[in-house]
């Protein structure tokens, strides 16, 4: 008998190590999926908000606050205390005994799940990659065909959580920090200016100026009539109604003039990027200060990327492509629209320049055109 005693090849150690690599990242995967859709099971049946005030519950004392069946909460709690999102004890005078364990949800990851309006709240980020998932069977159909897929055929789990995803950013940071830095703009909303903001969804973004800036009025333009309806519905909770107003039309219909025209994470999404920037030209009159803000992409491609351009080329794949391709003709921009693209468009509609502006945001990139 003759043992081979040569080391293996170095080309078969790298793939080797590649392959392991990759099955971890795989595996990994699975159960991120599997996390992601047990958080939207919590989030829709009231499980997280049932343990948002500290206390230690019973399968039975969750079933009872959120009206669902006790066995499937019992499985829920503990698949949740599994992958660490939850704390578990068992009884001292019962241990072992399921039925009389008590669950916890630990203070530190109460804001992710639960606070609406905090920057670390991520839930929205999970829900949408559920929702979108969804779409698999339309996703590679259009593959296949060049088709697309609205937002309207996303349906309302997909508009929810992008809106809900935005919203801490648009009720916090936009109004406190962002649009403060910009001189002129700060200038024209505290004396009274007036604002289109185009593309404006669920409306926190017209909200969130209205409430930094009590003297400012905010008319809102979305072509998606249910986001237009909520966003009516959230002006009027937010206590600005009177002083925001929402219309579902196309921004190259609307007329007037404006001191500020903005366009927040949506003009990667139009089929017709270069003709609603000319109506925003056009909006802002000879004075009026035009802003877009997308995307904090690379400004090059580059692989691999880092988290930021990874998500937002998940974003376009399952979404925000498809939805640029379901009208005709189309753009076909993409979630991933860097700033040279957005120099081209802006250039094809009549402005001279784009500026990136200066303004500290971990996701999103805001721009001047001129």
């Amino acid at each position: 008998m003759t043992t081979d005693t040569r080391a293996p090849a170095v080309e078969d150690t790298a793939t080797d190590t590649a392959t392991e690599a990759l099955a971890g990242r795989l595996f990994d995967t699975v159960l991120a999926c599997l996390d992601a859709q047990a958080i939207v099971i919590g989030d829709r049946l009231g499980y997280y908000r049932a343990l948002a005030d500290g206390d230690a519950l019973t399968s039975a004392e969750v079933a009872e606050r959120t009206g669902t069946a006790e066995r499937y909460v019992r499985e829920w709690l503990e698949q949740q205390a599994v992958t660490g999102i939850l704390t578990a004890a068992d009884d001292p005078d019962r241990p072992g005994d399921a039925r009389a364990r008590r669950f916890t949800l630990p203070p530190g990851h109460r804001a992710p799940l639960l606070d609406v309006l905090s920057g670390d709240h991520l839930l929205p980020l999970v829900r949408f990659a559920v929702a979108a998932g969804r779409q698999a069977d339309a996703l590679a159909e259009v593959h296949r065909t060049g088709g697309g897929i609205s937002w309207a055929q996303q349906g309302a789990d997909v508009r929810e959580a992008q809106a809900a995803a935005n919203r801490p950013l648009f009720l916090g940071p936009l109004g406190r920090e962002h649009l403060p830095s910009i001189p002129d703009v700060d200038a024209a909303l505290r004396r009274g200016g007036r604002v289109a903001d185009v593309g404006c969804g669920y409306g926190w973004s017209s909200i969130g100026i209205a409430l930094a800036y009590p003297a400012a009025t905010v008319d809102g333009f979305d072509v998606d009539a249910p986001s237009v309806e909520a966003a009516r519905r959230n002006a009027a909770e937010a206590g600005v109604a009177d002083r925001v107003r929402f219309a579902v039309t196309d921004a190259a219909t609307v007329s007037g003039t404006y001191d500020v025209v903005t366009a927040f994470e949506c003009v990667h999404d139009l089929a017709d990027p270069v003709a609603v920037l000319a109506a925003m030209r056009r909006l802002a009159g000879d004075g009026g200060a035009v802003l877009v803000v997308d995307e904090r992409v690379a400004e090059e491609f580059t692989a691999p990327g880092d988290d930021v351009e990874r998500l937002m080329y998940g974003y376009s794949l399952v979404c925000c492509l498809p939805d640029g391709l379901s009208t005709r003709p189309s753009a076909a921009t993409g979630t991933v629209m860097r700033p040279a693209t957005l120099r081209r468009y802006a250039r094809e509609a009549g402005f001279t320049d784009v500026e990136v502006l200066d303004v500290r945001d971990e996701v999103f990139r805001f721009y001047r055109l001129v």
